[in-house]
Protein backbone atom coordinates (compact mmCIF):
# COMPACT_ATOMS: atom_id res chain seq x y z
CA UNK A 1 0.00 0.00 0.00
CA UNK A 2 1.29 3.01 -0.66
CA UNK A 3 1.90 6.17 1.69
CA UNK A 4 0.09 9.10 0.94
CA UNK A 5 2.23 11.33 0.32
CA UNK A 6 3.90 9.52 -2.43
CA UNK A 7 0.22 9.39 -4.37
CA UNK A 8 0.37 13.28 -3.55
CA UNK A 9 4.20 13.98 -4.80
CA UNK A 10 3.46 11.55 -7.80
CA UNK A 11 -0.06 13.29 -9.02
CA UNK A 12 2.17 17.06 -8.42
CA UNK A 13 5.15 15.48 -10.47
CA UNK A 14 2.35 14.29 -13.73
CA UNK A 15 0.37 17.54 -13.07
CA UNK A 16 3.63 19.73 -13.01
CA UNK A 17 4.84 18.21 -16.19
CA UNK A 18 1.54 19.19 -17.73
CA UNK A 19 1.65 22.96 -17.11
CA UNK A 20 5.00 22.97 -18.21
CA UNK A 21 3.93 21.61 -22.08
CA UNK A 22 1.10 23.33 -22.01
CA UNK A 23 1.81 26.45 -21.12
CA UNK A 24 1.56 29.82 -23.03
CA UNK A 25 4.40 31.81 -22.04
CA UNK A 26 7.92 30.84 -20.48
CA UNK A 27 7.09 31.97 -17.21
CA UNK A 28 4.55 29.39 -17.06
CA UNK A 29 6.72 26.77 -18.31
CA UNK A 30 9.68 27.54 -15.47
CA UNK A 31 6.60 27.27 -12.79
CA UNK A 32 5.66 23.82 -13.93
CA UNK A 33 9.44 22.91 -13.98
CA UNK A 34 9.88 24.32 -10.54
CA UNK A 35 6.57 22.61 -8.98
CA UNK A 36 8.16 19.26 -10.81
CA UNK A 37 11.72 19.43 -9.02
CA UNK A 38 10.17 20.71 -5.05
CA UNK A 39 7.88 17.42 -6.30
CA UNK A 40 10.29 14.60 -6.59
CA UNK A 41 12.75 15.38 -3.82
CA UNK A 42 10.47 13.98 -1.07
CA UNK A 43 10.00 10.53 -3.62
CA UNK A 44 14.01 10.30 -3.39
CA UNK A 45 13.92 9.75 0.15
CA UNK A 46 14.69 6.32 1.29
CA UNK A 47 15.40 5.53 5.32
CA UNK A 48 16.56 2.05 3.75
CA UNK A 49 19.52 3.90 1.62
CA UNK A 50 22.29 5.51 2.61
CA UNK A 51 22.94 7.21 -0.67
CA UNK A 52 19.47 8.67 -1.32
CA UNK A 53 20.02 11.65 0.48
CA UNK A 54 23.12 12.36 -1.66
CA UNK A 55 21.60 11.77 -4.65
CA UNK A 56 18.74 13.96 -3.65
CA UNK A 57 20.80 16.61 -2.79
CA UNK A 58 22.85 16.68 -6.10
CA UNK A 59 19.46 16.70 -8.22
CA UNK A 60 18.27 19.18 -6.60
CA UNK A 61 21.41 21.82 -7.19
CA UNK A 62 21.51 20.78 -10.52
CA UNK A 63 18.38 21.25 -11.43
CA UNK A 64 17.96 24.62 -9.69
CA UNK A 65 21.15 26.17 -11.37
CA UNK A 66 19.68 25.11 -14.67
CA UNK A 67 16.16 26.45 -13.79
CA UNK A 68 17.76 29.89 -12.51
CA UNK A 69 19.66 29.97 -15.58
CA UNK A 70 16.04 29.11 -17.89
CA UNK A 71 14.99 32.04 -15.57
CA UNK A 72 17.40 34.47 -16.58
CA UNK A 73 17.52 33.60 -20.00
CA UNK A 74 13.77 34.40 -20.00
CA UNK A 75 14.20 37.55 -18.31
CA UNK A 76 16.49 38.80 -20.92
CA UNK A 77 14.99 37.82 -23.79
CA UNK A 78 11.71 39.45 -22.54
CA UNK A 79 13.46 42.71 -22.03
CA UNK A 80 12.85 44.96 -24.27
CA UNK A 81 15.77 47.64 -24.16
CA UNK A 82 17.83 48.33 -27.28
CA UNK A 83 21.06 45.94 -25.60
CA UNK A 84 18.32 43.29 -25.28
CA UNK A 85 16.84 43.18 -28.69
CA UNK A 86 20.66 42.58 -30.51
CA UNK A 87 19.75 39.59 -32.55
CA UNK A 88 23.08 38.05 -31.87
CA UNK A 89 21.94 38.39 -27.39
CA UNK A 90 18.83 36.83 -28.33
CA UNK A 91 20.39 33.84 -29.78
CA UNK A 92 23.23 33.52 -27.50
CA UNK A 93 20.24 33.38 -24.86
CA UNK A 94 18.15 30.88 -26.63
CA UNK A 95 21.09 28.59 -27.24
CA UNK A 96 21.76 29.56 -22.74
CA UNK A 97 18.38 27.89 -22.32
CA UNK A 98 18.70 24.95 -24.67
CA UNK A 99 21.72 24.28 -22.73
CA UNK A 100 20.26 24.46 -19.22
CA UNK A 101 16.89 22.14 -20.87
CA UNK A 102 19.80 19.75 -21.89
CA UNK A 103 21.11 19.91 -18.58
CA UNK A 104 17.54 19.07 -16.46
CA UNK A 105 17.54 15.81 -18.96
CA UNK A 106 21.11 14.71 -18.17
CA UNK A 107 22.02 15.07 -21.85
CA UNK A 108 25.56 14.91 -22.65
CA UNK A 109 28.25 16.75 -22.11
CA UNK A 110 25.79 17.96 -19.52
CA UNK A 111 25.54 14.77 -18.65
CA UNK A 112 27.70 14.62 -15.18
CA UNK A 113 24.98 14.37 -12.30
CA UNK A 114 22.92 11.73 -13.93
CA UNK A 115 24.79 8.44 -13.14
CA UNK A 116 25.67 9.76 -9.96
CA UNK A 117 22.71 10.42 -8.87
CA UNK A 118 20.87 7.10 -10.72
CA UNK A 119 23.72 5.24 -8.65
CA UNK A 120 21.85 6.29 -5.13
CA UNK A 121 18.55 5.56 -5.70
CA UNK A 122 15.95 2.58 -5.90
CA UNK A 123 14.51 1.21 -9.22
CA UNK A 124 11.14 2.92 -8.86
CA UNK A 125 13.44 6.32 -8.20
CA UNK A 126 15.61 5.61 -11.25
CA UNK A 127 12.84 4.77 -13.50
CA UNK A 128 11.14 7.75 -12.83
CA UNK A 129 13.98 10.00 -13.67
CA UNK A 130 15.38 8.08 -16.71
CA UNK A 131 11.59 8.03 -18.46
CA UNK A 132 8.74 10.98 -17.14
CA UNK A 133 11.29 13.61 -16.20
CA UNK A 134 12.13 13.76 -19.30
CA UNK A 135 9.26 14.42 -20.91
CA UNK A 136 9.13 18.14 -19.67
CA UNK A 137 12.82 19.56 -20.91
CA UNK A 138 12.31 17.68 -23.96
CA UNK A 139 9.36 19.51 -25.13
CA UNK A 140 10.08 22.09 -24.22
CA UNK A 141 14.04 21.75 -26.16
CA UNK A 142 11.47 20.84 -29.24
CA UNK A 143 9.42 24.02 -28.79
CA UNK A 144 12.53 26.74 -29.66
CA UNK A 145 15.03 24.10 -31.46
CA UNK A 146 16.67 26.60 -33.60
CA UNK A 147 20.34 25.59 -33.90
CA UNK A 148 21.42 23.01 -36.32
CA UNK A 149 25.05 22.54 -35.74
CA UNK A 150 24.56 23.10 -32.03
CA UNK A 151 22.06 20.01 -31.57
CA UNK A 152 23.93 17.78 -34.19
CA UNK A 153 27.45 18.18 -32.20
CA UNK A 154 24.93 17.16 -28.34
CA UNK A 155 23.63 14.20 -30.29
CA UNK A 156 27.25 12.97 -30.90
CA UNK A 157 28.63 13.74 -27.87
CA UNK A 158 26.11 11.56 -26.66
CA UNK A 159 26.48 9.11 -28.83
CA UNK A 160 30.19 8.99 -28.13
CA UNK A 161 30.00 9.46 -24.63
CA UNK A 162 27.60 7.22 -23.51
CA UNK A 163 29.42 4.56 -25.46
CA UNK A 164 32.64 4.49 -24.09
CA UNK A 165 31.65 5.31 -20.74
CA UNK A 166 29.20 2.86 -20.45
CA UNK A 167 31.78 -0.17 -21.35
CA UNK A 168 33.31 -0.26 -18.35
CA UNK A 169 30.85 -0.25 -15.49
CA UNK A 170 29.51 -2.57 -13.39
CA UNK A 171 26.66 -1.14 -11.84
CA UNK A 172 23.01 -2.28 -13.62
CA UNK A 173 21.96 1.44 -12.74
CA UNK A 174 24.69 3.77 -14.12
CA UNK A 175 24.56 1.13 -17.41
CA UNK A 176 21.12 1.97 -17.57
CA UNK A 177 21.83 5.82 -17.11
CA UNK A 178 24.59 5.53 -20.01
CA UNK A 179 21.94 3.79 -22.23
CA UNK A 180 19.55 6.62 -21.25
CA UNK A 181 21.60 8.90 -22.67
CA UNK A 182 22.19 7.19 -25.95
CA UNK A 183 18.49 6.86 -26.30
CA UNK A 184 18.25 10.66 -25.80
CA UNK A 185 20.70 11.03 -28.40
CA UNK A 186 18.31 9.45 -30.68
CA UNK A 187 15.27 10.72 -29.12
CA UNK A 188 16.50 14.50 -30.39
CA UNK A 189 17.54 13.52 -33.47
CA UNK A 190 13.53 12.60 -34.27
CA UNK A 191 13.20 15.97 -33.52
CA UNK A 192 14.82 17.15 -35.90
CA UNK A 193 12.20 15.78 -38.79
CA UNK A 194 9.26 14.66 -36.88
CA UNK A 195 7.63 14.92 -33.36
CA UNK A 196 5.45 12.05 -33.96
CA UNK A 197 8.64 9.20 -34.16
CA UNK A 198 9.58 10.83 -30.63
CA UNK A 199 6.52 10.03 -29.27
CA UNK A 200 6.90 6.36 -30.19
CA UNK A 201 10.28 6.55 -29.51
CA UNK A 202 9.61 7.58 -25.89
CA UNK A 203 6.89 4.97 -25.39
CA UNK A 204 8.53 2.22 -26.65
CA UNK A 205 11.88 3.02 -24.82
CA UNK A 206 9.38 3.96 -21.52
CA UNK A 207 7.63 0.10 -21.94
CA UNK A 208 11.04 -1.43 -22.16
CA UNK A 209 12.37 0.05 -19.09
CA UNK A 210 9.39 -0.64 -17.58
CA UNK A 211 10.14 -4.35 -18.45
CA UNK A 212 14.02 -4.74 -17.23
CA UNK A 213 13.26 -2.28 -14.33
CA UNK A 214 10.91 -4.87 -12.88
CA UNK A 215 12.74 -7.75 -13.26
CA UNK A 216 15.78 -6.29 -11.45
CA UNK A 217 13.39 -5.00 -8.78
CA UNK A 218 12.18 -8.14 -8.40
CA UNK A 219 15.10 -10.11 -7.91
CA UNK A 220 16.80 -7.23 -6.19
CA UNK A 221 19.69 -6.93 -8.45
CA UNK A 222 22.19 -3.66 -8.46
CA UNK A 223 25.42 -5.01 -9.76
CA UNK A 224 26.26 -7.42 -12.55
CA UNK A 225 27.96 -10.16 -10.60
CA UNK A 226 24.20 -10.03 -9.16
CA UNK A 227 22.86 -11.57 -12.09
CA UNK A 228 24.78 -14.83 -11.90
CA UNK A 229 23.04 -15.82 -9.25
CA UNK A 230 19.63 -14.24 -9.19
CA UNK A 231 18.75 -15.38 -12.27
CA UNK A 232 19.20 -18.98 -12.12
CA UNK A 233 15.77 -19.45 -10.02
CA UNK A 234 13.80 -18.54 -13.13
CA UNK A 235 14.94 -19.48 -16.65
CA UNK A 236 11.87 -18.03 -17.71
CA UNK A 237 12.57 -14.53 -16.69
CA UNK A 238 16.21 -14.92 -17.57
CA UNK A 239 15.31 -15.03 -21.31
CA UNK A 240 12.74 -12.31 -21.06
CA UNK A 241 15.56 -9.98 -19.30
CA UNK A 242 17.92 -10.77 -21.98
CA UNK A 243 15.22 -10.41 -24.91
CA UNK A 244 14.41 -7.19 -23.53
CA UNK A 245 18.12 -6.03 -23.08
CA UNK A 246 18.16 -7.23 -27.01
CA UNK A 247 14.88 -4.95 -27.69
CA UNK A 248 16.53 -1.61 -26.12
CA UNK A 249 19.28 -2.36 -28.05
CA UNK A 250 17.43 -1.88 -31.53
CA UNK A 251 18.24 -5.45 -32.88
CA UNK A 252 15.91 -6.45 -34.94
CA UNK A 253 13.24 -8.60 -35.16
CA UNK A 254 12.63 -6.68 -31.52
CA UNK A 255 10.40 -3.46 -30.61
CA UNK A 256 13.20 -1.58 -29.83
CA UNK A 257 14.24 -1.67 -33.45
CA UNK A 258 11.24 -0.66 -34.73
CA UNK A 259 11.57 3.64 -33.63
CA UNK A 260 15.59 3.72 -34.72
CA UNK A 261 13.90 2.18 -38.11
CA UNK A 262 11.70 5.04 -38.30
CA UNK A 263 14.47 7.55 -37.08
CA UNK A 264 16.92 6.22 -39.57
CA UNK A 265 14.46 6.42 -42.52
CA UNK A 266 13.33 9.96 -41.68
CA UNK A 267 16.77 11.41 -41.66
CA UNK A 268 18.03 10.04 -44.42
CA UNK A 269 14.41 10.59 -46.90
CA UNK A 270 15.49 14.49 -45.25
CA UNK A 271 19.07 14.26 -46.73
CA UNK A 272 21.09 13.85 -43.10
CA UNK A 273 23.09 10.66 -44.19
CA UNK A 274 26.18 11.58 -41.82
CA UNK A 275 24.13 12.10 -38.80
CA UNK A 276 22.39 8.50 -39.19
CA UNK A 277 25.68 6.96 -40.49
CA UNK A 278 27.98 8.29 -37.41
CA UNK A 279 24.65 7.48 -34.61
CA UNK A 280 24.75 3.56 -36.64
CA UNK A 281 28.02 3.25 -35.78
CA UNK A 282 28.47 5.22 -32.40
CA UNK A 283 25.43 2.94 -31.14
CA UNK A 284 27.71 -0.31 -31.77
CA UNK A 285 29.74 0.63 -28.59
CA UNK A 286 26.27 0.85 -26.46
CA UNK A 287 25.70 -2.63 -28.32
CA UNK A 288 28.57 -4.24 -27.13
CA UNK A 289 27.60 -3.33 -23.84
CA UNK A 290 24.38 -4.79 -23.55
CA UNK A 291 25.35 -7.97 -25.43
CA UNK A 292 28.38 -8.08 -22.01
CA UNK A 293 25.42 -8.35 -20.14
CA UNK A 294 23.24 -10.55 -21.85
CA UNK A 295 25.78 -13.11 -23.00
CA UNK A 296 27.28 -13.27 -18.56
CA UNK A 297 23.84 -13.51 -17.69
CA UNK A 298 23.11 -16.33 -20.16
CA UNK A 299 25.80 -18.28 -20.02
CA UNK A 300 27.12 -18.15 -16.09
CA UNK A 301 25.17 -20.24 -13.87
CA UNK A 302 27.00 -20.31 -10.34
CA UNK A 303 25.35 -22.85 -7.54
CA UNK A 304 27.93 -22.49 -4.60
CA UNK A 305 25.74 -19.33 -2.92
CA UNK A 306 22.25 -19.65 -3.62
CA UNK A 307 20.29 -16.72 -2.56
CA UNK A 308 17.41 -17.45 -3.76
CA UNK A 309 15.40 -17.45 -0.43
CA UNK A 310 16.41 -14.08 0.47
CA UNK A 311 14.70 -13.07 -3.29
CA UNK A 312 11.47 -15.16 -3.16
CA UNK A 313 8.49 -12.98 -5.39
CA UNK A 314 4.98 -13.97 -5.89
CA UNK A 315 3.43 -15.69 -8.44
CA UNK A 316 1.70 -12.45 -8.88
CA UNK A 317 4.65 -10.79 -9.59
CA UNK A 318 6.10 -13.26 -11.82
CA UNK A 319 2.72 -13.50 -13.95
CA UNK A 320 3.14 -9.65 -14.56
CA UNK A 321 6.53 -10.03 -15.57
CA UNK A 322 5.59 -12.60 -18.11
CA UNK A 323 2.78 -10.97 -19.42
CA UNK A 324 4.12 -7.52 -20.30
CA UNK A 325 7.44 -8.76 -21.75
CA UNK A 326 5.56 -11.50 -24.15
CA UNK A 327 3.73 -8.42 -25.44
CA UNK A 328 6.53 -5.94 -26.13
CA UNK A 329 8.91 -8.90 -27.53
CA UNK A 330 6.11 -10.02 -29.88
CA UNK A 331 4.76 -6.68 -30.41
CA UNK A 332 7.41 -5.31 -33.69
CA UNK A 333 5.88 -8.70 -35.29
CA UNK A 334 2.20 -7.71 -34.58
CA UNK A 335 2.70 -4.12 -35.49
CA UNK A 336 4.04 -5.15 -39.02
CA UNK A 337 1.62 -7.29 -39.33
CA UNK A 338 -1.03 -5.02 -38.80
CA UNK A 339 0.83 -2.83 -41.21
CA UNK A 340 0.31 -5.00 -43.92
CA UNK A 341 -3.18 -5.98 -43.48
CA UNK A 342 -3.63 -2.15 -43.63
Amino acid sequence: MPKAYKILFMSTIMMSTLISISAYSWLGMWLGLEINLLSIIPLMHNQKNMLSAESSIKYFIVQSIASTIILLSVIVMMNKSSMTTNVNLQSMMLMTMNSSLLTKMGMAPFHFWFPEVMEGLDWMNCLLIMTWQKIAPMVLFMYNMGFMMFTTMVILASMIISGIMGVGQVSMRKILAYSSINHMGWMISTMLIMETIWMYYFIIYTVISINIIMILKTYKIFFMNQLFQSMNTSIMNKMFFILNFLSLSGIPPFLGFLPKWLTIQALIQNELIFLPTTMIIMTLITIFMYMRITLSTLLMNINEQNWSMFMETTKFNKFSISVMNFFTITSLIIVTMMFNIL
